[in-house]
């Protein structure tokens, strides 16, 4: 009997059986399709040696006039400007107290503080605040302890505590993976004072969460909703995520925490010491008095070919602090300040009529896409005298979250509530092969975390979300635009930048570092790198026709290990066997394949004898090792038919 080809169908399919999709692949991760083949993703390497504090959730490359590259970090934490590999805090101020609103006390024995104020602060746990003026307090909490940033750890109305630690010259230099580890300070019977007269206390922007919080019990929702004691019906989100969105402004940054304050970062006033983001409102002609500068909004956007500022879910002229979440407002073109409408500018508002509430905004190359909870509408400029206009275009769709929708050319794709969907001119539900695995298997409480992205050096949309057994972005499910194909793994990821302006696609992770993707074939978040375990593996395929059974005895593999750097590259090849497709797959048979040489004409293993017997068989390809990178060809299976018994 002649050799058979082993060729299947490129991208996954997993919401039928195994059995009834023969001819494809079933189960993967860490594996993409080149050209209808699959092979290992790339691997990735930290992009910088030192971490930030947080949950980054949004990343924004881009380059300045004189070629600079910088990154806008936003965390639920902190606000950051990455430049050269070190994290630049620019997180706006929220507040700065008078001289001597802050009093000090200490207790003997102990590293935490009471700091008690005249007014209320406003602050929340872990939020920031910077000292200065103190003095010492009389014994090992001195004056260099106490004039510094600190996190708070407990707040009330008039009163916080901090943990007193060794003078440092940022918060960030005592980072470690994302979290602060401070060599604390004990007070001791001599740390008897106030911290002087003179203390002044400069509080940043609140914090905000690494985490939904839902409330879910009775009393959710609309007051007496049901019985007493019964469950509600209805999630209500009583905190929400971190989220930021940022966008430039010239080479200068406007960045916004969503239901926030939108803010400005002058590059010019930032070097070579860097300054922290003011509001936009502050800036001179901005006012509620001039310019009417909008004070709070949901997102930010610079429009590309007109340049408006563009603010959503925003404060309207009429009654700015007052957020509307179906408003959009622009300001005059060219202009931060000029937001107040009138018939010598092109500001002005429009509000959308449908929907509860604007949940994401996407520019493409010609229009920019708003989707509410319930509707998605055009957005597009039209010049003098109306400048911007609106139309519907769906009012039944639905969008994942925040996060969930990414442009590419003047398409964009999102992630909904049950399906996938592009726009590119109509909205159209994208044909899903792997919907109900991902559906089925996904953290609903924590959807405002769903991040899309794209890989557009694969062709690629990537979707970033919690599974079922996590509370952060754990998986991911990909779309690949030219080949038309699903697939799907796991990684821990929760924001991305593709390699728009950098040399690599940039992610951040948990562990609050951020990572330069399709690099080299391992996890480089461990120091030696660890290897990427990757796997696929195809449906059955029948061997004979009819109740005849077959022998499997030699597998002809076609692989090769594209740019390894291992010396000796080592990938493994199972065949597994079963008789009827409710069987489990019977004792495998799997042996290892390597290349003999690290030449550009690789030479490979020949040949491997192998001894199974069923009616179908499933090949899986996988690789374990540091420096492996591997694609597979068409594999050739010898089958020697058999009887029926």
């Amino acid at each position: 009997m002649p050799l058979t080809k082993l060729q299947f169908r490129p991208g996954i399919t997993k919401d039928t059986t195994a059995y009834t999709n023969t001819g494809g692949w079933f189960s993967m991760d860490k594996v993409r399709f080149r050209a209808g083949f699959p092979e290992k993703i790339g691997g990735w390497e930290k992009n910088y040696p030192l971490s930030f504090l947080g949950i980054c959730r949004a990343l924004h490359p881009w380059r300045t006039l004189i070629s600079e590259l910088l990154i806008g970090v936003g965390t639920n934490l902190k606000y950051y400007i990455n430049e050269g590999g070190t994290f630049n805090d620019i997180t706006p101020i929220r507040y700065t107290a008078a001289a001597g609103d802050a009093v000090f006390s200490a207790t003997n024995g102990s590293s935490t503080l009471t700091v008690t104020t005249t007014a209320d602060h406003g602050a929340v746990t872990n939020d920031f605040v910077t000292f200065s003026g103190a003095v010492s307090l009389g014994g090992n909490i001195t004056a260099a302890v106490l004039n510094q940033e600190y996190q708070l750890t407990k707040t009330g109305d008039k009163t916080y505590t901090i943990q007193a630690r060794t003078a440092a010259t940022s918060i960030e230099s005592i980072t470690v993976d994302g979290q602060l580890s401070p060599t604390l300070v004990t007070a001791n019977s001599s740390d008897t004072g106030n911290g002087g007269s003179s203390v002044v206390g400069t509080y940043q922007i609140n914090t905000s969460l690494d985490t939904t919080i839902i409330g879910t019990g009775w009393g959710a929702g609309a007051w007496s909703r049901g019985t007493w004691g019964s469950a509600s019906s209805a999630i209500v989100v009583t905190d929400t995520l971190g989220l930021w969105s940022h966008d430039n402004f010239g080479e200068d940054l406007l960045l916004n925490q969503r239901n926030g304050d939108i803010f400005y970062w002058d590059r010019s006033s930032s070097t070579p010491t860097y300054a922290r983001a003011v509001a936009l409102s502050s800036l001179s002609g901005a006012g509620a008095t001039d310019g009417k500068a909008p004070t709070v909004a949901r997102q930010i956007m610079v429009s590309d070919n007109d340049r408006h500022v563009i603010a959503f879910a925003c404060d309207p002229e009429s009654s700015l602090g007052t957020q509307d979440p179906l408003l959009i407002r622009f300001s005059d073109q060219e202009s931060l300040t000029t937001w107040n409408a009138l018939p010598t500018n092109t500001a002005g508002e429009l509000r959308i009529g449908s929907g509860s509430e604007i949940i994401q905004a996407v520019e493409t190359r010609q229009q920019i896409l708003v989707f509410t909870d319930s509707s998605l509408h055009v957005m597009q400029y039209l010049g003098p005298p109306f400048t911007f206009g609106l139309q519907m275009i769906s009012e039944a769709t639905t969008i994942r979250g925040p996060m969930a929708a990414v442009a590419v050319d003047d398409s964009v794709f999102w992630m909904g509530k049950n399906d996938f969907y592009v726009y590119d001119g109509s909205v159209k539900t994208l044909p899903c092969t792997v919907t109900d695995y991902v559906f089925s298997d996904f953290n609903l409480d924590q959807a405002e975390k769903v991040f899309a992205a794209t890989n557009t050096s694969f062709s690629e949309i990537w979707w970033f979300y919690p599974s079922s057994s996590s509370d952060e972005n754990d998986s991911y499910v990909v779309f690949d635009y030219d080949q038309n194909i699903w697939f799907y793994g796991t990684i821990v990821r929760t924001a991305w930048a593709d390699r728009e302006v950098d040399n690599y696609p940039i992610a951040a992770s948990t562990d609050g570092y951020l990572y330069d993707h399709e690099l080299g074939f391992d996890d480089g978040s461990t120091d030696p790198a660890t290897a990427i375990s990757a796997y696929i593996e195809s449906s059955p395929i029948d061997l004979a026709e009819g109740n005849d059974f077959s022998f499997v005895r030699r597998i002809i593999p076609d692989l090769t290990f594209r740019d390894s750097t291992a010396a000796s590259p080592v990938a493994t090849f199972t065949l597994k066997a079963r008789n009827f497709p409710g069987q489990s797959y019977q004792t495998t048979d799997d042996e290892t394949v390597t290349s003999t040489a690290l030449v550009p004409v690789q030479q490979y293993t020949n040949q491997v004898f192998v001894r199974l017997r069923g009616r179908s068989v499933a090949l899986r390809v996988e690789s374990s090792d540091t420096g492996v990178g591997w694609r597979l060809g068409s594999p050739r299976i010898d089958i020697r038919q058999d009887g029926a018994r």
